[in-house]
């Protein structure tokens, strides 16, 4: 049978509660403090009635009189579910109120009546069963929309996957870190589908992609006539994503006057959109992403440190492939099944000797590097499994990435990546004979980013044309 503990000095109050739910409840009383925390370690109960004043006594004497959530916690570590239902005389309303926002389930006032003991548990109980089957829909849509995409073998990215998993139904905003190409925007869709805003939009905005000059007209929308060739007005993407969920990628290419519009926008939750007056309300919930180290470019002064820190409420770094082999034949896999659903070739299988060359090379352009290969082999490929003679032939020169060096101790992690970044673009920049299109394409960035890193490493396309060019 369930049980009711009531913790109360209130004799009339214990008799009502006990003759209103004796039928289904087993009762228990207490009548202090002490007595109140014995019965509830030993017996579990659904409900616990509790006078205020003994729900204060609970606190440690240095207290604050105002803070009912020390007493709640020190019930909830014994119970973590149970319903607490705080009992207060009319003078004391004040404090039963700043119970239920410390987080108890409800209260009622002396002198108790039976219809209200009612409604108050049946309240509670209706919200407590609302949030179990809420709880239950979403642990159902994960299981059925991730379970492809949340499939891994690897403890880092089971970290990652638990992450997402308990920010998905909250507002807070994520940050997403990690090398180009490891699956941030996937990650991103996955946050939007398993959140309560799953029915409204998820807006794609690439940063990097977007003109300095346009970007807060893209962001936030412009007037008519603010600018020259603004001949209509323009919604912006926060806008268009009222509801819904914004997914603001490569977010460190954002210039600084975008970035104290963005703050401005996640501070005050409303948009003004360029060349208007009319400060427009916006419920967004903002994913951001970026393969560069903000916290380094906060350093340098090239990224707002509040913007930071409104972005990095809930960071999630995820890992390159490199750091997760155990996916590889995983991912191979599904991405084969992929391809044969959006064609109407079939090709049953991958040789083993490609799983094995997968397994050894670096990676630099990580997962989305593996699927343009990937898709470039099934289409040369002209028999039923994907073999060597469809691949790069340096993918299977066991030389160069077996036994890979190791990491020279008297360089720092930054130092190491920098030269890793550089030798990958040298080496797409040489595949390509410096043509940049093509090479930001197979690197997975835009134009723009591409002449950034050139920039930064002192590269020239002239370097990788062949002569006669």
């Amino acid at each position: 049978m369930k049980s009711i503990l009531v913790a109360s000095e209130n004799p009339s109050a214990v008799d009502t509660i006990r003759d209103s739910f004796h039928h289904e409840y087993r009762i228990d009383v207490a009548r202090g403090p002490e007595e109140c925390l014995e019965l509830f370690r030993r017996k579990r109960c659904e409900f616990l009635f509790i006078d205020v004043t003994l729900l204060r006594r609970l606190q440690p004497p240095t207290a604050d009189a105002a803070d009912y959530r020390l007493s709640l916690s020190v019930l909830w570590q014994v119970y973590p579910t149970v319903q607490i239902i705080v009992m207060a005389s009319q003078e004391r309303i004040r404090d039963a109120v700043m119970a239920v926002k410390a987080g108890a389930g409800n209260y009622v006032t002396f002198p108790i009546s039976r219809e209200e003991l009612r409604h108050v548990t049946e309240t509670v109980y209706k919200t407590v069963l609302m949030k179990s089957e809420l709880n239950y829909l979403r642990e159902k849509l994960w299981q059925s929309d991730s379970l492809e995409i949340a499939n891994t073998s690897s403890p880092v990215m089971r970290e990652v996957f638990d992450k997402v998993k308990a920010v998905a139904s909250m507002k807070t905003t994520v940050l997403l870190t990690g090398e180009t190409g490891t699956g941030k925007g996937t990650l991103a869709k996955l946050i939007h589908r398993c959140s309560n805003r799953a029915k409204a939009q998820l807006i794609h905005v690439h940063c990097g992609a977007i003109q300095d000059t346009l970007l807060e007209s893209e962001l936030f929308g412009h007037e008519k006539g603010a600018f020259t060739g603004a001949d209509r007005r323009k919604l912006g993407k926060f806008e268009i994503a009222h509801k819904g969920t914004i997914f603001l990628d490569e977010i460190g290419t954002l210039t600084h006057a975008a970035q104290i519009r963005l703050l401005q926008v996640l501070q005050e939750q409303n948009i003004q959109r360029v060349g208007g007056e009319a400060e427009l309300p916006v419920d967004v919930r903002v994913i951001a992403a970026t393969n560069s180290n903000l916290e380094e470019m906060v350093g340098r002064g090239d990224f707002r440190n509040d913007l930071y820190y409104r972005l990095s409420v809930f960071p999630v770094e995820v890992p390159p492939l490199r750091e997760r082999r155990e996916d590889i034949p995983f991912l191979a896999d599904s991405f084969l099944r992929e391809l044969n659903r959006m064609n109407a070739k079939e090709i049953r299988d991958i040789d083993p000797r490609v799983l094995e060359a997968f397994a050894r090379y670096p990676w630099p352009g990580n997962i989305r590097e593996m699927k343009n290969l990937m898709e470039r082999a099934y289409v040369i490929e002209k028999s039923s499994v994907l073999t060597p003679a469809s691949f790069p032939g340096e993918l299977f020169q066991k030389g160069r990435h077996e036994g890979a060096e190791p990491p020279d101790n008297g360089r720092t992690l930054g130092e190491v990546k920098s030269e890793a970044v550089r030798k990958y673009l040298e080496k797409t920049l040489a595949r390509h004979e410096g043509r940049i299109r093509e090479t930001a394409e197979a690197a997975g960035i835009t134009t723009r980013q591409l002449h950034k890193l050139m920039m930064r490493y002192g590269l020239r396309k002239e370097t990788y044309k062949k002569s006669g060019f």
